[in-house]
């Protein structure tokens, strides 16, 4: 979700022709695929979030269980695709002066914003009822995600440090979801890896927004100009080494749980590697997109491989 950002007039002449209502190829096919493509499931990936706490509490392999987890994962996607949405309907405007956000289909007209706000109504409202199937504190935290999603939308993305604070509990909320839907008790210890990790990806992200902006002046969101380069590097690093540090002593509590076994030790060699692995691109201002580093870097997917086996071996052995 991006917040408005200022217009030059070159951008602003450029934009009309697009804009203009004659130039908008209309139709009720074109809407609906508008409004799937605005629904944005590519971001539904995040959502596998919600299968960590059922992994981790060794009961993946229940069939009850991993229902529900499913369950979590499919109205969670629906009810993230009624916010993305309803932050589409209202930065509308912004967006129709963005040079490559006017293309989006609301701002290009394919959708209109009454439509964006009825889509948004019955995807929350479809998710939000589904999710009763596993669990009504699953509904609980789709509810309270709903609400602090519509915070944002609507004005806490322009406040320091709660945007950050917003968008990383947005992670934070996919486990919990998980757990809850599966009536899996969550650990502290997990709560802090996630709520940290989470914190270390948004704050290194908004980093690379920065430094791509001080490197070569291009456009940020209204929000980083109240940032300095010094404080989120200060924020990102804090998080790395919290996050660290909390893994570590949840490996120690997993080991006493584990009758003495080793591997939850092993498995903190390929995390601690990963993590300063992935720092390296955000010192470097390179994080922007988290994904895409995820996808090119092979000695962090090896990592993540190695990492993900010794907590199977942990759990499952």
């Amino acid at each position: 979700m991006e917040t408005p950002e200022e217009t030059t007039p070159a951008e602003a002449v450029d934009s009309k022709p697009e804009n203009e209502p004659a130039s908008v190829k209309r139709g009720p096919v074109r809407m609906v695929l508008g409004v799937v493509k605005t629904a944005r499931p590519r971001q539904w990936a995040k959502n596998v979030l919600v299968f960590v706490a059922p992994f981790t509490a060794a009961q993946i392999t229940n069939g009850g269980v991993l229902l529900d987890a499913l369950i979590a994962f499919v109205t969670f996607s629906l009810v993230a695709s009624s916010v993305y949405l309803i932050n589409d309907a209202v930065d509308v405007e912004a967006d129709k002066a963005h040079p490559t956000k006017r293309n989006r289909p609301i701002a290009a007209g394919v959708v209109p914003v009454p439509v964006a706000y009825a889509a948004a109504v019955v995807f929350f409202a479809v998710g939000l009822g589904l999710s009763f199937l596993a669990s009504p504190q699953l509904a609980i935290v789709l509810g309270v995600y709903e609400a602090v999603q519509l915070g944002y939308c609507f004005g806490l993305k322009h406040q320091p440090v709660v945007d950050l604070a917003i968008v990383g509990s947005g992670f934070l909320m996919r486990s919990i979801a998980g757990g809850v839907a599966a009536g899996i008790l969550l650990s502290q210890w997990f709560l802090l890896v996630t709520a940290f990790g989470s914190l270390f990806m948004v704050a290194g992200k908004r980093y690379a927004e920065i430094m791509l902006f001080e490197r070569t002046g291009a456009k940020i969101r209204a929000s980083l100009k109240k940032y300095s380069a010094s404080y989120l590097r200060f924020v990102w690093a804090t998080a790395a080494a919290i996050l660290i540090m909390s893994y570590s002593l949840w490996a120690f509590t997993l080991r006493e749980g584990a009758h003495g076994s080793i591997w939850p030790m092993i498995s903190m060699v390929p995390f601690v590697i990963a993590v300063l692995r992935y720092a390296v691109d955000v010192d470097g201002g390179t994080a922007g997109e988290p994904e895409e580093i995820v996808l090119k870097d092979r000695v962090l997917q090896v990592l993540g491989v190695l990492w993900v086996v010794t907590l199977a071996v942990t759990f499952y052995l």
